[in-house]
């Protein structure tokens, strides 16, 4: 196996050798989870494009990467905060994607639910209830219009000009009467999008609970479930008893996913995450296991993901995609790590370092020795003398 010098936090290097592989193997019944893989976007790097302001997508690679996904037994879910929809991915190239991905899942059979915003609209306080209603209204027609299925994000906007718990109740109220299927929320917290912060009319996430489930559950036929990403096992489980009847938890924390998903007495959630795309092959085998009955082998195998997932996802937490793209960089996905909106740059080489050897440890660098070349060009462009 390869061995490479590693940076480490005290500015020293570590020899570092790398583990073979686990074999993971790949679905061949349907899971008894809903699981929906947020997918990254493969950037353009012979693009003539300014980074930080035009993004240059590869379509090739960034459905390949789908294709993927569908392949180990995943729904995508597309164009979200992943895709660094709000972070270098504009509306026009969201929807752009959404179509794509769209077109090509009626191909494959894959399942894809996209994500309709209001970010065309520029945050600012002056903004009108009215007019965030009619950004909803534009995106989720667009959405519907592709033949996909709505994932309802949160609004900057919205958070930007609310002034009470009633706004927030009267977009969504409009919004939910006029979809033509059942949609899922997503409830972003700050700690992914500082922007989002006192979204649904609170700072504190226990309050604002209140008025979000008075919108899902007074609208549950127009809601599939909703996704929560506030990285607090409590909230969620304590959220997900006192939805309707019907209406799915689809947990976002990617720091408590294993436990979250296998439930308990009382329920579980089903999955709408991050992290799926750089655990894939192992949350894949996961699910197979858990539908089989086994749980002991469904922990086995997501128990190393979770250390990884929580480097990827530690704070500041919106920086998190810079570390699912080095994943897919180094397992051959794409051929370099570059990223829409210069993001490559937002995590630095001692953070990255551990998480290869996170991945390592958790069997998920499916050719060590490609990884280990790869790392070692990435040091070396750092500066770092390995």
């Amino acid at each position: 196996m390869p061995t490479l010098r590693l940076p480490k936090a005290d500015g020293s290097l570590e020899s570092f050798t790398t583990q073979p592989p686990r074999h993971f193997a790949k679905a061949t019944k349907p899971f008894n989870r809903v699981a929906y893989a947020a997918a990254h976007v493969v950037a353009d790097p012979m693009a003539d494009n300014d980074p930080w302001l035009t993004p240059a997508i590869d379509w090739e690679r960034t459905l390949a990467f789908r294709q993927h996904l569908w392949s180990l037994g995943f729904g995508v879910a597309e164009a979200m905060d992943t895709a660094q929809r709000g972070m270098g991915l504009d509306w026009n190239n969201s929807l752009d994607l959404i179509k794509r991905s769209v077109a090509l899942s009626k191909q494959h059979g894959g399942a894809v639910a996209s994500g309709a915003g209001t970010d065309h609209l520029a945050p600012s306080a002056a903004l009108t209830i009215d007019e965030v209603i009619a950004a909803y209204e534009e995106q989720c027609a667009a959405v519907e219009a592709a033949g996909g299925r709505i994932i309802l994000m949160a609004s900057r906007a919205l958070a930007a000009c609310a002034k009470s718990p009633d706004d927030y109740a009267r977009v969504y109220d409009r919004i939910l009467r006029q979809v033509s299927e059942p949609v899922i929320i997503h409830w972003l917290g700050e700690m992914f999008d500082p922007a989002l912060e006192g979204y649904w009319g609170h700072r504190d996430h226990w309050q604002a609970m209140e008025v979000c489930l008075d919108v899902v559950n007074g609208h549950a036929d127009k809601i599939d479930g909703i996704k929560i990403s506030l990285l607090d096992k409590d909230k969620e489980i304590a959220m997900r008893r006192r939805l309707a009847k019907g209406v799915r938890m689809y947990t976002g924390d990617d720091f408590n996913y294993a436990e979250l998903i296998a439930g308990d007495s009382e329920g579980h959630s089903d999955a709408l995450l991050g992290i799926f795309d750089a655990i894939a092959p192992a949350a894949s085998a996961a699910f197979t296991a858990l539908a089989a009955g086994d749980r002991a082998r469904f922990d086995a195998i997501l128990a190393p993901t979770v250390p990884l997932s929580r480097h990827i996802f530690a704070a500041p937490t919106r920086f998190y995609k810079t570390g699912v793209v080095f994943m897919a960089w180094l397992n051959g996905h794409q051929a370099h790590f570059t990223m829409v909106g210069g993001q490559q740059s937002a995590r630095s080489v001692v953070h990255l370092a551990q998480l290869f050897r996170l991945a390592d440890a958790a069997g998920l660098l499916r050719d060590p020795d490609l990884a280990a070349s790869r790392m070692r060009q990435f040091l070396a462009i750092s500066g770092v003398a390995a």
